[in-house]
């Protein structure tokens, strides 16, 4: 079971920076009070931590917690290329300093789709447009989450198959209406045997499982709104019939319907 993850942390940025360094690039030995969160893209360089060396190499992610000792220096015949960000991790409710679970060294490989939102995070914090300090932070949390989904619950979503991705975001915006293997597979361009196979191995789920967990979760928002009757969500989440609303609700998620309705409302 992946460990559980401090949702409530908010990072609070201090530096970054696009690295591209030369033969002779190092930085002396200095005790951090900040996180300092490392994307080797190109290269490789020798950190020090505490005394001990560690090899970065292309693909390598570092993450070195506040009060460690840390040098490092690039090496000469395959200088290091890498996005560094320097901050401070607190919890959004406390404002209390919080630990992110990332190891100090993994390897997770060049990611194209992460490199992206690296560079347009560098982008706004070099042009520093008014807002910038909310789009960066934005910018670098998705950074974070991608980071925490990879490395610490193993999850792999950004390399889905982008058929089965353009289906699912199909299935999250059309859920309440009359959705079929078939017609869904039309989409994928994929014979609907074949496009289940491969749905399921992308997702874990199969197709129809999925449509009726998307429902199922739409629902329940709904439902704890206080706004809705059990048969006016039923209806609305794509379902006629309201008892195979129920058994598929609590299938699904372990409760019943009318059990998410606020009582002040029942």
């Amino acid at each position: 079971m992946p460990q559980r993850i401090d949702e409530d942390i908010i990072p609070d940025i201090d530096y970054l920076v696009y690295r591209k360094c030369a033969p002779g690039w190092c930085i002396g030995a200095a005790n951090l009070d900040f996180y300092d969160i490392t994307y080797v893209t190109a290269g490789s360089a020798r950190y020090t931590i505490d005394g001990t060396d560690y090899d970065l190499r292309a693909g390598d992610v570092f993450c070195l917690p506040p009060g460690h000792t840390r040098a490092a220096v690039s090496r000469r015949e395959h200088p290091m290329q890498c996005f560094a960000v320097i901050f401070a991790a607190k919890n959004l409710k406390s404002r209390r300093a919080a630990a992110l679970p990332l190891p100090l060294i993994s390897h997770i490989g060049v990611r194209q789709e992460l490199i992206r939102l690296y560079h347009e995070l560098v982008f706004h914090w070099l042009e520093k447009e008014p807002g910038y300090h909310i789009k960066t932070r934005a910018l670098f949390m998705l950074i974070l989450h991608a980071l925490l989904e990879r490395i610490v619950y193993n999850l792999n979503t950004s390399g889905r198959d982008g058929r089965v991705k353009k289906v699912c975001r199909y299935i999250a915006r059309h859920f309440a209406e009359e959705l079929s293997v078939q017609s869904l597979s039309g989409m994928s361009g994929l014979n609907p045997v074949y496009f289940g196979a491969l749905f399921k191995k992308e997702t874990g789920l199969s197709v129809r499982r999925y449509i009726a967990k998307t429902r199922v979760k739409n629902a329940e928002n709904m439902l704890k709104s206080g706004e809705y009757t059990v048969s006016e969500t039923a209806e609305q989440c794509g379902y006629s019939d309201d008892a195979y609303f129920y058994k598929q609700f609590k299938g699904i998620l372990g409760f019943s319907p009318s059990s998410c309705i606020p009582k002040r409302d029942r």
